[in-house]
């Protein structure tokens, strides 16, 4: 599903970023990216959605090889890559059902399969009651719920959740961590790219750590490292 082949990036003048970095992630895998700050995990991110390019090697998603993705393209690789951040991006003025149609509108789904899907990703993240809530009158961890329904809306074949848990206290970082359990089982290969060595640790499962710009340890169950 993502093939990373000696991939390195290395922003001007000489900052190297990423260091022939080597990794195949399998369909339906559940994969935590691990590291500390600055050692090339966003950087892994913004590569994997073509927000920018290698300096040298070769990223391939399922049976196309992006490396040199056309601009045009891009949106396309964009709607099978769902992808959640720390900071849940959501529109402030827009309702909850608003901010995940949204992201339909803008791709030209018609009103109709609009009115399905919103629906349907709420349900996944248990919050159909709130679809006319606004942003704020939502705890941390509800706005963030928001934020993987609207990823889910094209039905991705990989799901990105960079730091999703980072703002957020214990309790809601386990509910957030159920729910992007319950997309995995459903067959999307997950990415969680974290610094949360107690998450990490509790869902045994693969761990890729990247230390310096490289990557340092590759392990099938793995725990946090650094």
């Amino acid at each position: 599903m993502i093939q990373f082949r000696n991939v390195s990036k290395i922003y001007p003048p000489s900052i190297v970023a990423l260091e022939d970095v080597t990794m195949h992630i399998k369909q339906g895998e559940f994969v935590s990216i691990v590291g500390q700050s600055g050692t090339g995990k966003t950087t892994l991110v913004k590569l994997l959605i073509s927000e920018i390019r290698p300096s040298k090697g070769r990223i391939i998603i399922g049976d196309w090889d992006i490396t040199y993705i056309r601009q045009s393209d891009i949106p396309l690789l964009r709607r099978q890559i769902g992808v959640v951040f720390q900071d849940f991006k959501l529109l402030p003025k827009k309702t909850v059902g608003e901010n995940i149609a949204f992201a339909l509108e803008v791709v030209g789904a018609s009103s109709k399969r609009i009115k399905e899907v919103v629906p349907q990703v709420l349900k996944i993240v248990g919050l159909e009651d709130k679809i006319d809530h606004f942003p704020d009158q939502l705890s941390g961890g509800q706005q963030q719920r928001v934020a993987i329904a609207r990823a889910l809306v094209h039905q991705p074949k990989i799901l990105v959740a960079d730091e999703p848990t980072g703002n957020l206290d214990s309790i809601n970082t386990k509910e957030i961590i159920d729910i992007l359990k319950k997309i995995n089982e459903f067959g999307t290969t997950v990415l969680l790219v974290t610094h949360n060595r107690e998450v990490v640790n509790s869902l045994k499962k693969r761990v890729i750590t990247i230390d310096n710009g490289r990557i340092v340890s590759d392990q099938e169950k793995g725990r946090y490292m650094l």
